[in-house]
C-alpha cells in the first residue's frame, strides 16, 4: 500500500550573518518569505535598536545578502504555480 505524502519541507526563512556571531547580533538580517493572503513576497528585516525598519547594508555583506535575497525570491511562489491558499 503506497502512502500518499501530500507535505513539503520549504525554508521560508534564513539569515545573513557575520561569520562566528550569535544570531541575537545586531548585525543579523532576516530574509522571510511572507504571505498576507494576496501572494508572496520577500520581507528583509534587521532588529537594531536604534534603527528598527531600516536596512543597513556593509559594502562586505552585499555579496553575501544579495544572494540570500535572490535564493528566497526564487522559491515565492507564483498565484499561477496552482498552490493551495
Amino acid at each position: 500500500m503506497e502512502i500518499k505524502n501530500d507535505y513539503e519541507i520549504r525554508t521560508l526563512k534564513i539569515g545573513v550573518l557575520i561569520k562566528k556571531q550569535s544570531i541575537f547580533h545586531d548585525s543579523l538580517t532576516e530574509i522571510e518569505i511572507i504571505d498576507e493572503g494576496s501572494g508572496e513576497f520577500v520581507s528583509i528585516r534587521q532588529m537594531m535598536n536604534d534603527a528598527e525598519g531600516s536596512i543597513r547594508i556593509d559594502i562586505h555583506e552585499w555579496e553575501t545578502l544579495k544572494r540570500a535575497i535572490e535564493e528566497m525570491i526564487s522559491e515565492c511562489r507564483r498565484e499561477d504555480d496552482g498552490f493551495l491558499q
